[in-house]
C-alpha cells in the first residue's frame, strides 16, 4: 500500500484507504500529513519539560493546534504548505530542546520523534513510511493511540478558534501535548490510554465551553432566527467554515460595497449571532452541506471563502473563485494570508473579484430557523417542561454531527421525518442538512427542529441535557427522555463524541457505520461500557428508542 489513512467515516470498505483518501488527497499528501503529525509529537515530548522548567511556550501552542488542524479531513491539501510546516516545526522543536538544555537539560528517554531530522522532501517522504499509523503493530494500541490522536485534533480545531477571538486555555494545550506524547510510550499499556482517552473528553468539554464563551461575549448570545435561503440581485461572496473571526472581519470589510454576503453549511449559524444581525449585506445561506459544494459554487457565480473544512477538490469551472485561508490549503488556489499581529486579514482581493461577479443563480427559495442554542432553548424551559410533564413531548432525539456522501445517510432524513409527532430533535453540525427544510411542524409553539448551530455547538445540547436534569432532579443525566441518534464524519465528531461518555452520557446511537479505526476488542469495550451501538433501520430504532 502506498498510504493508510482511516481517521474519517467514509475511510474506503469502512477499513482503511491504502491508494487514494476517498477525501481526495493523493499517497504523497496522506504520507506528509502522518510526518507532521509525527513531528508535532516529538515537539510536545519536549513541551511537557519545558512547562516543568517554566518555559514559554506561545510559539510552540499556536504551531500544535494549527498543525494538528491542517491534517483534519478536507482542512489542507496544499503539499508545499505541509512540507512547509515540517520544516517549520523541526526548527521549534531544537530552539525548544535548546531551550531545556540551557534551563538544566533533558531527563530520560528521548523519542526518534524528538531526534529525527530531515532537510528534503526526499528524506520526509522515506521518514514518512516508517511513522504512520500501521507503525504500532499491537492492534488494540493503535486503536487507542489514533482514538487519543483524533480527539486531540478536534481539541485542537475548537482551540485555534477561541484563540482567534482572544481566548486561550494553557490546561488544553497541555493535555493536547501530554496525550499526544504519550502515544510515543510504548510502556503504556491499553488500561493507560483508555483513561487518557477519557479525559481527552473531560478537555473536549472544556475547550467547547472556552469557545462557547469566546463567541458569545464577541457577537452574543445566538438568536432564534429566521434565515433566508433565497438569492438577491447584487454580487455575493460566499463564505464556508467554521470561524467567526473571519466572518465579522469579511463583514466590516464588505460594508458599503454593493456585495452581499451569504453563509455556506457550517457557517449558517453566523446567521444567529446578534453582532452579525446589523449588516445589511449579510442576506442569509446559500446551498447545503459540504459535500454539495461543487454543484452549488458552480451556481453561485460569485467567489468562496473556504476559513476551515470542509473543502474537496474544486472542479476546473470555479476553482479560481475559490480562495483559502488559515489552516486551510489547495494546491492553485489563491490563499488569504494570517493576520499580523491586531490587524485584521486583508480580504481585499476576494472583494475586487466580486465586484466582477455576476449574482448568485438562485436554487432555492425561503427560510430556515436555527439559533437555539443554550441560552435561547433554557429561556424556553418553562414551556419545555411543561410540555414534557403534560406529555406533549415524549422525546427528545439529540441529531447532532456531521453530514457526508454516502448515499446511507438518507437514514437520518428518514428517521427524522417519521419520528412521532410528539418527539423533538436536538441538532448542532451539518447533520441539520438532512433534514432542516422538512416540515416537521410545531408543539405548543416549540419547533419539532432545534438546530443548536456548529458541530462545537453541542456543547449547547449539553448545557441543555443538563439543565433538564437539574429541573427534574434526577441523579442520572440517562435517566432524560433523551436518545442520541448521532452522525459522525471527521475528528471533531470524535471529541464531541468523547464530550459525551465524559459527561456520563450512555446508548449513544453512531452511524452511518463504526469508525474503521476501532479494533474489535476497543469497540467492545466501548459498547459494553458506554452501550455506544450502531443504527439499523429506521422502524427498528425509533421503536427501539420508543421503547416499543
Amino acid at each position: 500500500m502506498s498510504m493508510f489513512c482511516y481517521q474519517c467515516q467514509e475511510a474506503s470498505k469502512n477499513s482503511g484507504c491504502t491508494v487514494k483518501g476517498v477525501c481526495g488527497k493523493e499517497d504523497h499528501l496522506a504520507n506528509l500529513q502522518d510526518l507532521l503529525i509525527y513531528v508535532v509529537k516529538g515537539i510536545s515530548f519536549y513541551a511537557l519539560q519545558a512547562r516543568q522548567q517554566g518555559i514559554g511556550l506561545e510559539k510552540i501552542n499556536r504551531f500544535t493546534s494549527d498543525a494538528l488542524f491542517m491534517t483534519i479531513t478536507n482542512v489542507n491539501f496544499d503539499q508545499a504548505r505541509f512540507i512547509e510546516q515540517i520544516k517549520a516545526g523541526l526548527v521549534l522543536r531544537e530552539e525548544l530542546k535548546n531551550g531545556i538544555g540551557e534551563a538544566g537539560g533533558i531527563e530520560g528517554y528521548i523519542p526518534d520523534a524528538s531526534t529525527w531530522w530531515g532537510d528534503t522532501e526526499a528524506e520526509f517522504m522515506g521518514k514518512a513510511e516508517q511513522v504512520g499509523v500501521l507503525a504500532t503493530g499491537n492492534e488494540d494500541i493503535r486503536s487507542l493511540r489514533e482514538l487519543l490522536t483524533y480527539g486531540i485534533k478536534g481539541i485542537a480545531a475548537y482551540a485555534e478558534h477561541a484563540c482567534n477571538l482572544g481566548y486561550e486555555d494553557d490546561n488544553l494545550y497541555q493535555f493536547m501535548h501530554r496525550g499526544l506524547a504519550a502515544t510515543l510510550d510504548d510502556s503504556l499499556s491499553a488500561d493507560d490510554l483508555v483513561g487518557l482517552v477519557l479525559e481527552c473528553g473531560k478537555h473536549g468539554v472544556d475547550v467547547m465551553a472556552l469557545l462557547d464563551k469566546a463567541n458569545t461575549l464577541s457577537y452574543g448570545d445566538p438568536e432564534i432566527s429566521r434565515v433566508n435561503i433565497g438569492v438577491r440581485n447584487n454580487p455575493g461572496i460566499l463564505i464556508s467554515g467554521h470561524d467567526l473571526r473571519d466572518m465579522e472581519e469579511l463583514l466590516q470589510q464588505t460594508e458599503g460595497t454593493g456585495i452581499d454576503v451569504y453563509t455556506h453549511s457550517e457557517m449558517l449559524p453566523a446567521n444567529y449571532y446578534p453582532a452579525f444581525k446589523k449588516y445589511k449585506h449579510f442576506v442569509g445561506n446559500y446551498g447545503n452541506a459540504w459535500w454539495q459544494q461543487n454543484e452549488e459554487f458552480e451556481k453561485f457565480n460569485g467567489p468562496i471563502l473556504m476559513t476551515t473544512n470542509c473543502i474537496i477538490p474544486p472542479r476546473d469551472s470555479y476553482r479560481e473563485r475559490v480562495y483559502t485561508t488559515g489552516s486551510v490549503g489547495y494546491e492553485g488556489l489563491k490563499h488569504i494570508a494570517d493576520r499580523k499581529g491586531s490587524e485584521p486579514k486583508d480580504f481585499s482581493a476576494i472583494i475586487e473579484h466580486a465586484r466582477k461577479s455576476s449574482a448568485p443563480e438562485e436554487i432555492e427559495k425561503g427560510e430556515i430557523i436555527g439559533g437555539f442554542a443554550h441560552a435561547a432553548v433554557l429561556s424556553l424551559a418553562d414551556k419545555v417542561v411543561a410540555a414534557v410533564k403534560s406529555g406533549a413531548i415524549k422525546r427528545f432525539f439529540v441529531m447532532a454531527g456531521c453530514d457526508g456522501r454516502m448515499k446511507s445517510r438518507s437514514y437520518y432524513t428518514e428517521f427524522a421525518r417519521q419520528l412521532p409527532s410528539d418527539t423533538v430533535i436536538l441538532t448542532a453540525g451539518c447533520a441539520k442538512y438532512r433534514y432542516n427544510k422538512l416540515n416537521l411542524g410545531q408543539i405548543g409553539g416549540i419547533p419539532r427542529l432545534l438546530d443548536a448551530g456548529q458541530c462545537n455547538d453541542s456543547y449547547s445540547l449539553a448545557v441543555i441535557a443538563l439543565k433538564l436534569k437539574e429541573v427534574f432532579g434526577l441523579d442520572d443525566i440517562n435517566d432524560l427522555p433523551i436518545s442520541y441518534n448521532i452522525s459522525w464524519y471527521e475528528q471533531k465528531a470524535v471529541i464531541v463524541l468523547l464530550a459525551l461518555l465524559y459527561l456520563g452520557v450512555k446508548n449513544i446511537h453512531l452511524g452511518p457505520t463504526l469508525p474503521a479505526f476501532l479494533s474489535p476488542n476497543i469497540a467492545d469495550v466501548l459498547t459494553k461500557t458506554f452501550g455506544i451501538a450502531g443504527i439499523g433501520s429506521v422502524d427498528e430504532d425509533i421503536a427501539l428508542f420508543m421503547g416499543e
